[in-house]
């Protein structure tokens, strides 16, 4: 079974990507950690079981990864605040699943963060699948899940929708890893970029993040 697994917000600056995240939700984020093999670190927020945010970026103290990094962070237009731009689901067989996508996901890569171990699907260049909308699959080698270690703030996803100018290829692609009903998709206009849309509630009410 495919599940939802985090929301991934990329800033060009950790620091300041964190400061106007934690500053938008009233809450604080947790510390992450360092991923060596793609030169990013990051930050996270719980959203309740199993499920979590995201806030990455590149890590400038980091030797250049020798490959694109993941989240087509490499090109990451400019910006004044963080963004939305993907979304991650679990897999308990990564292999399997990636392989009954109708998008290609990409390779499936091993990686750790401190005591985390994983197996996730990067694309060779980089690239988000879908435009963002379709999730890249992660699959977690350890008996413990980040959302669990983190506080929890009181924030959780209440609704997750996406806009693209072919979003009939977006639903056949979540259809293909049994996601269809996890993410609405939306028709936008050709000349439009694709976007991701989540909506929390939190202790200043329902918060709208893209």
């Amino acid at each position: 079974m495919v599940e939802p697994d985090h929301l991934v917000f990329a800033a060009h600056d950790l620091d300041g990507g964190a400061a106007w995240l934690e500053q938008h939700l009233g809450v604080a984020l947790s510390a992450g950690g360092r991923h060596a093999r793609m030169g990013t670190h990051n930050r996270l927020l719980g959203l309740g079981d199993n499920f979590y945010l995201e806030l990455i970026a590149i890590d400038p103290t980091a030797p250049p990864p020798g490959r694109p990094r993941w989240f087509a962070l490499d090109r990451l237009p400019a910006q004044d605040r963080p963004r939305l731009i993907h979304w991650a689901a679990r897999s308990n067989d990564i292999s399997r699943d990636a392989a009954a996508s109708s998008e290609d996901l990409g390779e499936i890569l091993s990686m750790e963060r401190g005591d985390y171990r994983w197996h996730i699907s990067v694309p060779a260049d980089g690239h988000l699948p879908g435009d963002g909308l379709v999730p890249t699959l992660i699959q977690w080698d350890v008996p413990f899940h980040p959302a669990q270690r983190l506080p929890d703030a009181g924030c959780r996803l209440m609704k997750l929708e996406g806009f693209h100018p072919q979003p009939q290829r977006i639903r056949t692609a979540l259809a293909s890893v049994g996601l269809g009903s996890r993410l609405d998709v939306h028709a936008c206009a050709a000349a439009e970029p694709a976007q991701l849309v989540a909506y929390l509630r939190t202790d200043r009410g329902l918060v709208e993040l893209d």
